[in-house]
């Protein structure tokens, strides 16, 4: 099995609805992420997927979320923006977006140095 991965970046507001404490309030996060991406086999130049591609994609999901407040975006309008349910997010619409064979093996996000989430199946 073969697994590679790439980090990424953005800035971002949110507020945690349900949430009793300082979070519940507007605040920004300079977020990072990372994505592992999974294959048994390599492509025909020996690449589980050319890594220029996967920060294409990577960059293209978190362009809507960029220097935005991400209550006011898909899908957190109704989701709430934790870090648990962003990379939930991350993973799956990845996980449309991939080639076969290739799957996302998991999402990490930190919303700060040392806090992180990650989605995995």
């Amino acid at each position: 099995m073969y697994e590679v991965s790439v980090r990424a970046s953005f800035a971002a507001a949110h507020s945690l609805r349900g949430y009793t404490g300082a979070c519940e309030r507007l605040h920004g996060h300079n977020w990072d992420v990372e994505v592992v991406l999974r294959s048994e086999t390599l492509d025909e130049t020996g690449m589980v997927l050319d890594f220029r591609r996967v920060k294409q994609l990577l960059a293209g999901l978190l362009e809507p979320w960029d220097h935005r407040h991400l209550n006011e975006t898909p899908p957190f309008q109704t989701v709430n923006p934790t870090a648990e349910n962003i990379a939930r997010t991350l993973f799956q619409e990845l996980a449309q977006r991939l080639p076969a064979p290739v799957k996302v093996c998991r999402a990490t996000v930190w919303e700060s140095p040392g806090c992180a989430a990650t989605y995995a199946e």
